[in-house]
């Protein structure tokens, strides 16, 4: 179990390793190469412009540029590459709605690189705890009850392994666990 917080990207060959996180208004990609069996997960805070961004892995633009590089350079073929999107969540009621802004830019980024996106959970006011397992394309969701200020702080922090699973559901679902 890997967990990835916000800023962060991981990529994975091993079959046994499981990627997972919590989401509020943040976004994660799953994205893989079903045929290589490589995969990887990022967790971005802003979209991010060619104005803002600069380097910084809280962004997006930069997030998934990484996440597509490190994908290519474990071996993934990049006509090959699926995504699925979470989180985007309208966490805090009273302010600007950035989640819808995550999974906004997050579409159109995949739709621009020719990248399928072939299954989602974004938006609601939920909370979301996601485990992907990269080999696979396999991915899980878990929806939260809880606080913004809890969600702030479990996505930042790194979480206890979980048991695993079971890995046969289809690489096109999103499970409910």
């Amino acid at each position: 179990m890997l967990h990835v917080v916000q800023g962060e990207y991981a990529v994975v060959v091993e079959p046994g390793v499981v990627l997972t996180t919590i989401l509020g208004s943040c976004v994660a990609t799953c994205m893989w190469d079903p045929v290589a069996q490589i995969g990887g997960m990022n967790h971005f805070l802003l979209p991010g412009d060619d104005e803002t961004s600069g380097d910084s892995m809280k962004y997006g633009v930069n997030s998934m540029e990484l996440l597509i590089n490190g994908l290519l350079q474990k071996g993934a073929h990049r006509p090959r590459l699926q995504a699925k999107l979470f989180g985007g969540a309208h966490v805090i009621q009273n302010l600007s709605d950035i989640g819808a802004k995550n999974a906004a830019f997050a579409h159109k980024f995949l739709r621009l690189e020719g990248i399928p996106c072939v299954g989602e959970s974004l938006g609601g006011d939920r909370a979301r705890r996601i485990r992907f397992w990269p080999t696979t394309g396999r991915a899980g969701q878990m929806l939260l009850e809880s606080t913004h200020a809890e969600v702030v702080r479990a996505e930042k922090q790194r979480s206890a392994p979980a048991a695993p699973q079971p890995q046969n559901t289809a690489a096109g679902s999103i499970e409910l666990f």
